[in-house]
């Protein structure tokens, strides 16, 4: 008897290529080799099917098409000398053949892999939240990070945590093995940069809303007055003067400059009759001033929650020019090459160039989804200049620049309100939470001075 042999027409639909793995769509299969695919399937070609058939997509075209604005459409014209020129158009006269279920079925698989590993790739960019709690029960399947930062060429060294508040400033005074942190819990302290300890600690009765050092000096911006400290000497110095907390601190050109709660600028020149002498007081903003930077030719910019970003001429200490490039509380400055970079919680950053009339305007605006609360800079291991953005989602977006091309990110369980770059390589980062995080590069960068 003779056998006849029969094959179901399911049977010539049934996938040649092996399943997507979930683990490589997660970015966590470490098998090798794996018998699963690292690759995402295509669609399926074959004589039932096309993809770009009038059945498949007609009704989308024709909803999703746009007319060229301010263009009329062009008439269709027969062909004059056409054998088919008295054939009219009938769509319904038209024969398409319809894809069998098994074929939608397959189209329908393809296309939920390829939106199941959109979701994988852009979830790979979020914490997941049940992890920094220790809830997670996912695992390896969580399509969110488990982990506190994502990105190639750098890496956490230490966690210290003895402020109970957001720290608000770090810095690394000159000729000090110490680092130093200030905090709104009311304190300020040094850690040993070898043990990792805090071994001094300094309660100042105000919340310390900002901190630097310059040469051996360290300044804390406290209610109604800077307090200064040399490590050298051990000077104590108190500098009244400021109405209301002081929120922002710099020097430049032989000044210390302090934003106000008040929306006024004080300024204080070093002499050697007189550690510290207040030389003015720069009045202009209408509110609090929050960011100061200073800029090459002795320029001075200040940004404030009046949305204004005012330049000043440290030498005259006069305002120069007022500039409206933001909607909402100018939130941090930077001055990069000869650009002047602003950010703001209307979610952008603005590139400022100088033009030929000596003014300043944007020349590039990058948006983000969250509100940008701080920006900080360094290089990294190939001398590309990177741009740190504390956000309001707390993480610190890593881009390259001119670029903006997103290198990584940095995950805290509270907005990221510090940031300060030490040697070798190192960089910290202080959170809401008060913790300072020590970070550093996988080769030593440079360092801009």
């Amino acid at each position: 008897m003779a056998v006849i042999t029969t094959t179901r027409r399911t049977e010539r639909f049934r996938p040649t290529t092996p399943a997507t793995c979930k683990y490589w769509l997660a970015g966590r299969c470490n098998r090798n080799p794996c018998q699963f695919s690292h690759s995402l399937p295509t669609s399926p070609s074959n004589v039932y099917y096309n993809a770009n058939s009038t059945y498949k997509h007609s009704k989308m075209a024709s909803s999703s098409a746009k007319k060229p604005i301010n263009c009329a459409p062009k008439a269709f014209k027969k062909p004059e000398n056409c054998a088919l020129r008295a054939v009219e158009y009938r769509p319904e006269a038209m024969s398409v053949e319809k894809p069998t279920k098994c074929e939608q079925k397959a189209v329908a698989d393809v296309e939920d892999v390829a939106t199941v590993a959109k979701a994988c790739v852009d979830k790979s960019r979020s914490i997941c939240k049940d992890w920094m709690t220790d809830n997670c029960v996912h695992g390896d399947l969580c399509q969110n990070l488990h982990s506190w930062f994502y990105g190639d060429g750098f890496s956490t060294l230490a966690k210290l945590h003895e402020h109970n508040k957001a720290i608000t400033g770090i810095a690394l005074p000159a000729g000090s093995n110490k680092l130093i942190s200030g905090s709104t819990d009311g304190t300020v302290r040094a850690w040993d940069c070898n043990t990792g300890r805090c071994v001094h600690m300094i309660h100042l009765n105000s919340p310390v809303t900002s901190l630097i050092s310059e040469g051996p000096w360290i300044f804390a911006g406290v209610k109604n007055a800077v307090k200064a400290w040399n490590i050298q000497t051990g000077a104590d110095v108190t500098l009244d003067g400021p109405k209301g907390q002081v929120l922002s601190l710099k020097v430049g050109n032989d000044t210390l400059l302090a934003g106000a709660e008040d929306g006024v600028i004080y300024a204080w020149r070093c002499s050697f009759e007189s550690p510290f002498k207040m030389v003015a007081t720069l009045s202009g903003h209408s509110k609090p001033v929050v960011s100061l930077a200073i800029g090459s030719h002795k320029m001075l910019y200040s940004g404030s929650m009046d949305h204004t970003i005012k330049v000043w001429d440290l030498d005259t200490l006069q305002c120069t020019m007022t500039l409206n490039g933001h909607t909402d509380v100018v939130t941090s400055l930077i001055c990069w090459d000869n650009f002047l970079l602003s950010a703001s919680s209307d979610r952008t950053v603005n590139v400022w160039v100088c033009t030929e009339e000596g003014t300043l305007e944007v020349t590039y605006t990058h948006t983000h989804e969250i509100a940008v609360l701080g920006m900080y800079g360094m290089t990294d291991t190939e001398a590309k200049p990177i741009l740190f953005c504390s956000c309001k989602d707390n993480s610190v977006r890593m881009y390259e620049l001119p670029t903006f091309l997103e290198r990584g990110r940095l995950f805290t369980r509270q907005e990221v309100r510090s940031f300060e770059i030490g040697p070798g390589g190192l960089f910290f980062t202080g959170d809401g939470t008060g913790l300072l995080n020590v970070w550093k590069w996988l080769e030593e960068p440079k360092v801009p001075t």
